[in-house]
């Protein structure tokens, strides 16, 4: 239990009394230690993974984007996911059989991009993936690190595509044949990247297309195009950038 209130409300970019209201509706996972309200790490991410793909019982994405003081909710276009892919590339027919197999290729390669080491950035996010699969459902998964080892501000988002499709231990058992390898600069800035992943996950065509290994160039024209739509209930679609 490593966060307080307080920190949820600012990583969620909501206010504290909505997240008061989400806990007195069992909406969000808590804790109570000493009189006070706790949260897991672990347990928020899983939770915004869950309630953009549909799974969770909260209306933190069905709904109007803002909360009552007009915050805006995650899936804005201030955390670009267009922009993290650029950065990151796609990468095809990455070899490897396992799981363990493929992130290691893809590492040897991302890596490099990245100014890491490749074992080290390895074995981060095989603990990680020791912790819990960071599969999705309907063959996508998320691989990324508790660490944040960007010094730069931006963040990254590496698509990578394998040879074939791979066990991975996701919940509806499917293989999974995408990997979104997410590196985000901060707390923040990785929730509302992983939320965009899911929520992008999520929609039948997108899965079409990921099915069909697009270049770099199709994927990001999609992105651009889901990403603009991407806007508070009641509110003009925004052009992209």
């Amino acid at each position: 239990m490593d966060l307080k209130l307080k920190d949820v409300a600012e990583l969620l970019n909501v206010s504290e009394t909505t997240i008061r209201r989400w806990i007195s509706d069992s909406k969000i996972p808590y804790y109570r230690l000493n009189q006070q309200f706790r949260f897991s790490r672990s347990e928020i991410e899983s939770w915004v993974l869950a309630c953009k793909q549909g799974r969770g019982k909260n209306d933190f994405f069905s709904h109007d984007s803002t909360d009552e003081a007009g915050t805006e909710r995650m899936g804005t276009h201030q955390f670009g996911l267009l922009r993290a892919i650029h950065k990151g590339g796609v990468w095809h027919n990455v070899p490897g059989a396992t799981k363990e197999e493929v992130i290691r290729a893809a590492m040897k390669r991302i890596a490099k991009e990245l100014q890491l080491d490749a074992e080290v950035l390895t074995e981060l996010l095989l603990d990680r993936e020791r912790l819990m699969p960071t599969a999705l459902s309907h063959g996508i998964a998320v691989p990324h690190t508790r660490d944040f080892l960007l010094q730069d501000s931006f963040d990254v988002v590496s698509v990578v595509f394998p040879e074939k499709p791979i066990a991975y231990g996701a919940l509806d058992g499917e293989k999974v044949h995408t990997l979104f390898f997410l590196f985000a600069c901060d707390d923040k800035r990785h929730l509302h990247l992983l939320a965009k992943l899911a929520h992008l996950s999520s929609n039948p065509d997108n899965l079409a297309l990921l099915k069909k290994r697009p270049s770099k160039e199709n994927l990001l024209e999609t992105i651009k195009g889901w990403e603009a739509n991407l806007r508070p209930a009641g509110q003009p679609a925004l052009a992209s950038r």
